[in-house]
């Protein structure tokens, strides 16, 4: 029998983003360089394949975003380093599930931007409902 996964790490209850002060420099530096990681389409896509799926192993995400094993192994490995995913081993092959809580709010909220974008310009979507349509 597998032990369970640890419980996902990350977002606990936080002040609304205006009442908080002002990012510092560093701060800002260490943010813009998790937006750095994130902002890759082949990461993003793993990453939501993963929070659909729970647990994927490197060819099952491989075979979900049509790249080749070794591709998708590099691009969890900076997932990994950002310390967003974990892995473990299930007898020869490796497993990964997203282990910070913040990473699916924040897939959803980036989807959210995109139908908002598409919203001012006219093509439909969903974004009144993901924004709590605020205008």
């Amino acid at each position: 029998m597998t032990p369970a996964p640890p419980p996902p790490v990350g977002c606990g209850p936080q002040p609304p983003l205006a009442a908080r002060s002002l990012l510092t420099p560093i701060q800002a530096g260490g943010l813009a360089a998790v937006f750095k990681v994130l902002a890759n389409d082949t990461r993003l896509r793993l990453l939501h394949a993963l929070v659909r799926a729970g647990e994927l192993g490197v060819t099952d995400l491989a075979a979900a975003v049509g790249m080749k094993p070794q591709a998708v192994s590099n691009q969890l490995q900076r997932l990994l380093d950002l310390g967003v995913l974990a892995a473990r081993r299930d007898g020869t092959s490796v497993r990964y599930r997203v282990v910070d809580r913040c990473v699916a709010g924040l897939l959803e909220q980036g989807w959210c931007l995109v139908d908002e974008a598409g919203a001012r310009d006219g093509v439909t979507g969903r974004a009144a409902a993901c924004c709590g349509g605020a205008e």
